[in-house]
């Protein structure tokens, strides 16, 4: 968003109060979702009371101070919107990680969590989906073209600023977090891309919920099963996306208009 682009009323945002909204939104989470373990008594997200206490309330509160930090800025617009279109073949992306949401979803598994569970599953994945998407791909763009970078160190920022923050599992599981932050950064440049080639943040913000209700279908932790294959489908959605992104990188911006030649 440049300076004379922003809309009336905007507000400039500093890197370092970015990076405040951001730990305040990782802190809601994380020390949140504890808190609200710790006086519930759920522990886990085998049942429904424990996907409410351990990932709806804290989630819901992040969810709801993303967008309240988005209104106050006065960037609803240019969070929510985008105005940089790319070639029509980067409609690849959502479409490879919507076929990994359809085929590996385990449904019967969830099947035997009954609807209701299902459900409240959804919108908590939901929350993660529009939450971060918000943060990363809304917040976290918008002040990097708002400082004037190219759209190339935007996409590259972004994306690495989101792997970043998933260094805090390193806390919990040690230095196995390294690969999966890598990993993270990759999915953002994905995301990253969902927002530019369909025009705003709401179908990278859905996909991105439906891509983390699929791999929590597959889980050990919530389904209580020790493997579904289906779970190889969205991880494949890595590897397949970045050789198309590799070849085909050069190929992602429209291409400039080609100035007329004044007749004689």
């Amino acid at each position: 968003m440049s300076t004379s682009a922003r809309p009336r009323g905007a507000r400039q945002l500093s890197y370092p109060l970015f990076a405040v909204i951001v730990v305040v939104y990782l802190a809601t989470i994380q020390l949140g979702g504890l808190a609200v373990q710790h006086l519930s008594g759920e522990d886990d997200f085998f049942t429904t009371r424990g996907v409410v206490f351990g990932m709806i309330i804290p989630l819901g509160v992040a969810l709801a101070f993303t967008y309240g930090v988005i209104a106050y800025l006065g960037w609803l617009r240019p969070v929510l919107r985008d105005d940089r279109p790319t070639r029509p073949w980067v409609w690849v992306v959502p479409a490879v990680f919507l076929v990994a949401i359809v085929l590996g979803i385990n449904y019967s598994a969830l099947a035997d969590k009954g609807w209701l569970y299902v459900l409240v599953l959804l919108v908590a994945t939901q929350f993660v989906g529009w939450g971060e998407e918000g943060i990363f791909r809304g917040i976290g763009v918008t002040v990097l073209r708002e400082h004037g970078l190219t759209e190339g160190r935007v996409a590259l920022w972004s994306s690495i600023v989101f792997g970043a923050v998933h260094l805090t599992n390193v806390l919990g599981h040690g230095i196995s977090a390294l690969p999966q932050a890598i990993i993270v950064s990759l999915a953002g440049y994905f995301f990253y891309l969902i927002r530019r080639v369909s025009r705003g943040n709401a179908a990278n913000s859905i996909i991105h919920g439906l891509f983390d209700f699929t791999l929590l279908s597959g889980s050990a932790i919530l389904v209580d099963q020790t493997f579904y294959l289906g779970t190889l489908l969205p991880i494949l959605v890595y590897p397949v996306l970045a050789i198309v992104l590799l070849i085909k990188r050069r190929d992602i911006e429209p291409a400039a208009p080609e100035l007329s030649t004044p007749a004689r």
